[in-house]
């Protein structure tokens, strides 16, 4: 991973702290120039459809907060941002390949069809997390003080998918090692 990409994830690693600490001492406008930052780094890095989304969802609560100087949306982003991931997931169960299927396949080009099968069950378990995150962060985001919100959504939220990507790794490793034993 290059230089700039790291930073660029570790901006948007920090996006909940940056709101927090922003709006402790600065308008939600000025915070939103933060975002804006990022949604231009996010457009000069990557030419992925995913990066495209993500910085047109950027764009677009960033407009929101300088039109209206609320800092709702601020909080709304990582809301939003689960919204985008359940979507490309959910839409590539519906027209396969499914998302964990097209990562797998770059490390295993020839996945067997019990491949997929995990494949699709995977992509369907992260679509119930995003559901169950994007919810908790719209909770927090609505009905939590500030420093809740950026504990959750700047913490919490990343442990619980570290945790996720660990148990799909132990989960995998075993279904794998199963299916060399038959």
């Amino acid at each position: 991973m290059s230089w700039r990409k790291f930073g660029l994830v570790a901006l948007t690693l920090c996006y909940p702290v940056v709101v927090y600490v922003g709006l402790q001492y600065w308008p939600p406008r000025i915070v939103a120039l933060f975002l804006i930052a990022l949604l231009v780094l996010r457009l000069a890095a990557g030419k992925q459809a995913g990066a495209r989304a993500m910085a047109l969802v950027a764009a677009a609560v960033a407009a929101v907060v300088m039109a209206s100087g609320d800092a709702m949306p601020l909080k709304l982003y990582p809301v939003f941002i689960n919204a985008l991931m359940l979507g490309l997931f959910g839409w590539s169960l519906r027209y396969p390949p499914t998302v964990v299927e097209r990562i797998a396949r770059m490390r295993e080009p020839d996945l067997p069809p019990a491949g997929v099968a995990y494949t699709r069950k995977v992509t369907i378990a992260w679509c119930v997390f995003f559901c169950c995150n994007g919810a908790v962060a719209l909770g927090t985001a609505l009905f939590a003080d500030d420093a809740t919100w950026a504990l959750y959504n700047g913490a919490i939220a990343y442990v619980l998918i570290g945790t996720m990507f660990a148990a799909e790794w132990l989960v995998r490793r075993r279904v794998m090692a199963g299916h060399r034993h038959v």
